[in-house]
């Protein structure tokens, strides 16, 4: 009997060691599980922080690119989700929205006629007699009044007016970011391009005038200045052929004898008078039109005019005009709002129209002009 029992308990212990190995081998295979399970997980939480730190620099790529601005955008396409990088253009920064005479204090002078100009010249171009005059000394900006002197200079010069020139790279607007028609690589005639610089104030035709004067543009800013104190404008300086720089700056005195000089040319006048002109650009006609529309009106006789904008300028025109069969010179600068200067131009021809020949003088001005001491930050 107990020979039996002792073989039961043999028995059941080698039945119970066979069950513990097997259990402990699944406990082995549940562990490599759970290793492999846990390695998985890291390797997508490497691959996650992986692409993360990816995205994190191509961000600080596009922070650091000063040149533009990327946009993330995801997008789901064909049920798969995808990311692209879009450039978008940069907000214009914040600008003092008053012009250099707004900041000088030319808004509060007052004259008979409410100008909206801050400055106003008007002279009779045959007898130099000033018929009218609001802060006629002061050097401010001139914005594309520039172009007028780009033009007298061109046609001084005694340049090719029919060779084929190339507007380039360097004719691109990057100080203003101006727009224009014409493309990089476009071919135009010297006429052409000075054709739509008066008529249409075209920025990049007015740079490759300048560009292609012998010895470059910075010769040619050379012989502009000259031809300013040649002129007698002691008040003007020029820096650029396009009059994007509002460092290009006159006065108004100043830029009447250059509206005088610019009138003996008649290539000028044609240009600058001109309604609206079909040119062609490597061959593909363009059509232009004239940014002074009082050209076409009838009752206008205008010899030569050029117009011109920069915030720092405000609006600004100058032109000749015969009134009451008088050759008049008008100079308006500074002005508010897109149609004031044409504005004004139309207040002072009925001014001059009302008067008598014998009223007519420096008197017309109630305000005395301010001088380019008074604000010497102006001057250049």
């Amino acid at each position: 009997m107990y020979k039996i029992a002792l073989a039961a308990i043999v028995s059941l212990l080698f039945s119970v060691q066979p069950a513990q190995a097997a259990g402990a081998g699944a406990g082995a295979g549940a562990g490599a599980d759970k290793s492999q399970v846990v390695k998985k997980k890291q390797k997508k939480k490497a691959v996650r922080k992986a692409k993360r730190a990816k995205r994190q620099d191509l961000a600080k790529v596009i922070a650091d690119d000063n040149r533009q601005r990327m946009v993330r955008r995801v997008a789901m396409v064909r049920g798969k989700r995808v990311v692209t990088y879009q450039p978008v253009r940069r907000a214009a920064p914040a600008v003092d929205p008053r012009s250099l005479g707004d900041i000088a204090g030319l808004r509060g002078t007052q004259d008979p006629l409410a100008l909206r100009s801050n400055v106003a010249f008007v002279v009779d171009q045959n007898s130099s007699e000033v018929l009218f005059e609001k802060n006629a000394n002061v050097a401010l900006p001139i914005a594309s009044i520039t172009k007028l002197m780009t033009g007298l200079v061109v046609v001084e010069a005694g340049q090719d007016l029919d060779e084929v020139l190339r507007i380039t790279d360097a004719d691109v607007d990057r100080h203003k970011y101006s727009s224009s028609r014409l493309p990089v690589g476009a071919r135009m005639t010297r006429r052409e391009l000075l054709h739509i610089a008066l008529m249409s104030s075209e920025n990049r035709a007015a740079s490759a005038l300048g560009r292609n004067y012998p010895g470059g543009i910075g010769a040619f800013v050379d012989a502009m200045n000259a031809k300013a104190r040649a002129l007698g404008m002691n008040d003007t300086h020029f820096v650029d052929s396009s009059g994007l720089s509002s460092r290009n700056v006159s006065s108004a005195r100043d830029l009447a004898k250059l509206v005088v000089a610019g009138h003996n040319e008649p290539l000028l006048r044609e240009y600058s008078t001109t309604k609206d002109s079909i040119v062609k650009a490597s061959g593909r006609p363009m059509r232009y039109a004239n940014t002074n529309y009082l050209v076409a009106m009838p009752d206008w006789n205008i010899g030569l005019q050029k117009t011109g904008f920069i915030n720092e300028a405000g609006r600004c025109l100058v032109m000749q005009a015969v009134i009451q069969g008088r050759n008049v010179v008008m100079v308006f600068l500074d002005s508010k709002g897109k149609m004031s200067r044409t504005a004004d131009a139309g207040r002072m021809r009925r001014w001059l129209e009302a008067l008598t020949p014998g009223s007519l003088g420096t008197g017309g001005a109630a305000a005395p002009a301010i001088t380019t001491a008074a604000a010497p930050e102006l001057a250049h």
